[in-house]
């Protein structure tokens, strides 16, 4: 099994009430072989909601406490993120799940480059709070970008 970003196979759970559809996704998620998450959404937050990124750090600081994921109100949000990333974790533990593929650069599913806590859309390295986590234990993530442009193998 896979576990698969919800917005990019068409579910409106992006912050702004959208998704992020590929074709390509879509087909995989009709497959039958994939879970699709939306790990802010399982931490508890709303759609549509406030655009989060992670500040003081990335994805792995925030799970250690020493950076945080603010919303453009200024409100820190990083429990939700934390608690998401969790539910996804315990998702790909049940089904047995080897493999996830997560938008880029988001604060939850970010792989490789988040936006850097600036609300600029500039980017930095690093990865999202479910990203880091999923990786924590032992699951390879990828991007929807790294998946379009070589597929799953590496």
């Amino acid at each position: 099994m896979i576990i698969l970003s919800a917005c990019l196979a068409g579910v409106n759970c992006k912050y702004n009430g959208g998704n992020n559809l590929h074709p390509s996704f879509k087909d995989l998620a009709e497959s039958g072989e994939v879970v699709l998450v939306c790990p802010e959404e399982l931490g508890g937050l709303a759609i549509p909601r406030s655009p989060c990124e992670i500040t003081g750090g990335c994805g792995e600081d925030v799970l250690n406490g020493q950076a945080r994921v603010i919303n453009k109100a200024g409100e820190d949000v990083s429990r939700y993120f934390v608690k998401g990333a969790q539910a996804v974790l315990e998702l790909a533990r049940t089904h047995q799940a080897d493999l996830a593929i997560l938008r880029r650069r988001s604060p939850s599913c970010g792989c490789g480059l988040i936006y850097d806590g600036s609300f600029t859309s500039a980017l930095r390295s690093g990865d999202g709070v479910c990203t880091a986590l999923l990786k924590q234990h032992g699951i390879k993530v990828i991007s929807d970008d790294d998946y379009l442009d070589k597929g799953v193998k590496e």
